[in-house]
């Protein structure tokens, strides 16, 4: 059964898929739990440091996409950095481009735009920027209008109510990502990023999100080693590399281990897309891993966030 229906005028409303299992679905206990979030962000070191640095608004963000309950910090911690910019909150709205790990659609080949209409979450309404939208899936194949391909999906829903804090008047282009890891992944990216700092370039103001989780399930240990071994491709802004690197560690024998990012796909389409923009350098904001939300130590999923300036 698809996860939307029509608003006004026709528009299609994505009704929140999660909302009661990632997060709470009431909207008086989501705000309090986003507030809690970013109230603890904001005392961890590196968030503070940005902050003290009077850093402008960055080029893009890395952030996780779990449950609150273990990601939520770690995410605020990425998201506060939509805080930081001249002229304040509010001054012009932000569109925020979020690249999807895609966790359930089996047929998608490509890159799923959502195009038109809004998200809704139990703390209020994200609307799509349709011109944008159309920009990117006339950018021709890999990019294409899927709504289906987001039915259920929890990686960009997950991150509304942090964004939707940040700024209620935001616009979103959520994009299912499922492109490999290639080389033509690595040119869609650059194509991607050449639009959107087309976009930068005349005025708007755009933020490239990749949503992505790190290794998923080793001990803890382990899962803090597989962050720190991708990490230099990441802050480096090099996604063939990442792509090497995450391959080689799913193939190291570490014990229990799927995957070292499995949002892979949206990463490395993520990194070329911040190239073409003009971002050069990454800074992490924050790391753990589930363990250090109270899960067990020895099945752990790592967490990352980073900003990505020119």
């Amino acid at each position: 059964m698809r996860g939307w229906s029509d608003g006004s005028a026709g528009r299609p409303v994505r009704q929140a898929a999660v909302a009661g299992l990632f997060y709470p679905a009431s909207g008086d206990a989501l705000r309090a739990i986003v507030d809690e979030l970013f109230t603890t962000a904001a005392r961890s070191p590196n968030v503070a440091a940005d902050t003290a640095s009077a850093r402008g608004e960055p080029v893009g963000i890395l952030v996780p996409h779990a449950g609150l309950a273990y990601s939520g910090v770690v995410a605020a911690a990425g998201w506060s950095r939509l805080r930081a910019r001249p002229g304040g909150p509010g001054a012009v709205p932000v569109t925020v481009v979020l690249l999807g790990t895609n966790h359930h659609a089996g047929w998608l080949d490509g890159v799923a735009a959502w195009e038109a209409g809004s998200w809704s979450t139990p703390v209020g309404t994200a609307l799509v920027d349709a011109s944008l939208a159309a920009a990117i899936v006339d950018l021709g194949p890999p990019f294409l209008a899927d709504r289906g391909a987001h039915d259920g999906e929890h990686s960009i829903e997950v991150q509304l109510p942090l964004l939707l804090a940040i700024e209620p008047a935001a616009r979103v282009v959520p994009l299912a990502v499922s492109t490999g890891r290639g080389a033509g992944a690595i040119d869609a990216g650059a194509r991607l990023g050449a639009l959107l700092a087309t976009r930068r370039a005349a005025g708007a103001r755009i933020v490239l999100a990749i949503s992505t989780d790190m290794a998923h399930y080793p001990p803890a240990a382990a899962c803090e080693q597989a962050t720190d071994l991708l990490l230099p491709s990441i802050l480096a802004l090099d996604p063939a590399d990442l792509a090497r690197r995450e391959d080689e560690l799913r193939h190291a024998g570490i014990r229990d281990l799927v995957c070292g990012m499995c949002g892979i796909d949206p990463a490395v389409l993520g990194l070329a897309a911040l190239r073409a923009m003009g971002a050069t350098t990454g800074l992490v904001l924050a790391e753990a891993t589930s363990a250090d939300a109270g899960g067990p130590s020895e099945r752990t999923v790592g967490y990352l966030a980073a900003r990505f300036d020119g």
